[in-house]
């Protein structure tokens, strides 16, 4: 490892291996600028692993970036031959705005900032016109995932201050009319960023993903309560707009509280009886369970016939599921295709989810390899990420892989799941007669190649739905499902030669 630092006037350096300086701290020449460079290689003799994740490093150096505004950050992956550079001067402000970039915002954004007895509370907020909050916490410069007692003062103060300034402007007429904190939620895109000295910082877990201080609740509680207030008063576009867009929130919850309670009385999500084209497996374990989610009967034939019954299910969908980015959730709950759905995973929806009482620790979506199967493909997974996120945050979420060719070459069998293996069998058997055939869809393929290519742990290619970056993911999903056309228009022409399953 080599660091070099510029610094009064001068450049310094030093190296180091096995963890040792090689020598001194020296001066090599003189410099004009400040900053730190730092250059290294893992040693394989130490590290039992050696592999970055390009986009987790590309993700926190960003994160940093905004989290210290006018600082600098450039960095070269010479792997792959890629340099990026970070700069946001903006700070928190520029991310919420980044954040938003593809949305349609109802105001400027609103930055609180203050020092209280030794605790820096940063916040940036910004409401926009749709239904799904985005909410980014921070602890000097680690990313508190879980929230914890910062998140909680700003949620409370929040609530606090909208429903003061509703009343003083007459919206609602007393306490019985205050808008609850999931109403603030929607449209809401915000970051919380507190700095406090990091002995003094107690994190609830080992992953330091939730703050613990309780004292900061109530510094964070008191600075957003009290700036909010002012920032209303001084204006009154921005609080009006606010203001209107959870009235609107409030209005929708009442009416789908009612539309839910109406359909959950005619008992719609009564998972007695499992629904009746679901090919259920005979293991009642969740942990060793699988759910198949097919594309079209035809394949949903093959896929019952083909599977093993001991631990997998099969799930038929009748076409394309309701696009659920903007939709109520009674709708979604009166769409006989998720519906069933819902029933067959067993865990509720809504404010019913019980993560404990899923069926299947293994769901596996799987489509045809063409447009209309990727089109199924990703309504299921806006579906489950903006409905049932913790089948995704659990690890249970996965895509099957079908093969596009299947190769006979002479008596054998290949099959290729791309272009590229398609090639490189041919190239292999270079003196042989072949013959090619190109799946158009999974319903071409007899029960044992589905199963033999598809669904066999031992051969099978599946890969796994995570989230790296939730507020990338929210954009992404915002921009391919929501109502405005010109971004993802240019999103798809920019990205569909890049485009991979993972989110």
């Amino acid at each position: 490892m080599k660091v070099e630092v510029h610094r009064s006037g001068q450049v310094w350096v030093q190296e180091y291996k096995k963890g040792k300086p090689q020598a001194n701290v020296k001066s090599v020449g003189q410099a004009n600028d400040t900053g730190t460079t730092t250059t290294f290689i893992p040693d394989s003799e130490i590290f039992t692993s050696v592999a970055f994740e390009h986009n987790k490093l590309i993700t926190t150096l960003r994160e940093r970036a905004y989290l210290v505004p006018g600082l600098y950050f450039h960095f070269f992956d010479e792997r792959v031959d890629k340099e990026y550079h970070f700069f946001f001067d903006g700070g928190i402000t520029s991310l919420v705005q980044h954040m938003n970039r593809h949305k349609q915002v109802l105001h400027p954004p609103v930055f609180i900032s203050q020092q209280v007895n030794g605790i820096s509370v940063d916040v940036a907020l910004q409401y926009n016109n749709g239904y799904i909050e985005t909410l980014e916490s921070f602890v000097n410069v680690i990313n508190t995932k879980e929230g914890g007692t910062h998140l909680t003062g700003f949620r409370s103060a929040l609530t606090r201050a909208i429903n003061d300034y509703a009343r003083k402007i007459g919206y609602i007429k007393s306490n019985e009319d205050n808008f609850t904190g999931d109403d603030m939620r929607e449209g809401l895109t915000a970051v919380v960023h507190i700095k406090m000295a990091g002995d003094k910082v107690q994190f609830e877990g080992q992953t330091k993903g939730k703050l613990g201080n309780a004292e900061v609740q109530s510094v964070v509680v008191n600075v957003v309560k009290e700036k909010l207030d002012t920032h209303f008063e001084e204006n009154p576009q921005t609080g009006k707009a606010i203001i209107e867009k959870i009235g609107l929130a409030a209005k929708a919850r009442l009416a789908a509280r009612a539309a839910k309670e109406a359909v959950l009385r005619k008992g719609a999500l009564d998972g007695a009886t499992l629904p009746g084209k679901l090919a259920d497996c005979q293991e009642k374990r969740p942990s060793v369970s699988e759910l198949f989610i097919v594309e079209g009967d035809s394949a949903g034939g093959s896929a019952k016939q083909g599977r093993d019954r001991k631990y997998q299910a099969i799930l038929p969908l009748g076409g394309k599921i309701l696009n659920t980015e903007r939709a109520p959730l009674d709708k979604i709950i009166n769409f006989e295709e998720i519906k069933d759905l819902i029933i067959a995973l067993g865990m509720g929806i809504g404010d019913q989810i019980n993560v404990e009482k899923l069926r299947y620790h293994r769901i596996v979506i799987m489509t045809d390899a063409d447009v209309d199967g990727q089109h199924i493909a990703t309504l299921l997974l806006t579906f489950f990420y903006r409905h049932l996120p913790k089948i995704i945050e659990n690890g249970f979420l996965y895509i099957a892989l079908p093969p596009l060719y299947k190769i006979q070459i002479g008596k054998e069998i290949f099959y290729a799941y791309n272009d590229e293996e398609k090639e490189e069998i041919l190239a292999n058997h270079p003196a042989k007669n072949s013959s090619i055939q190109r799946y158009k869809g999974l319903g071409e393929m007899n029960p044992s190649q589905l199963w033999e290519t598809t669904m066999d742990p031992e051969r099978r290619v599946m890969k796994q739905v995570t989230v790296q970056d939730a507020s990338q993911a929210d954009e992404t999903f915002t921009m391919l499902m929501g109502e405005e056309v010109a971004p993802r228009k240019r999103f798809i022409q920019t990205h569909a030669k890049l485009a991979t399953l993972d989110i």
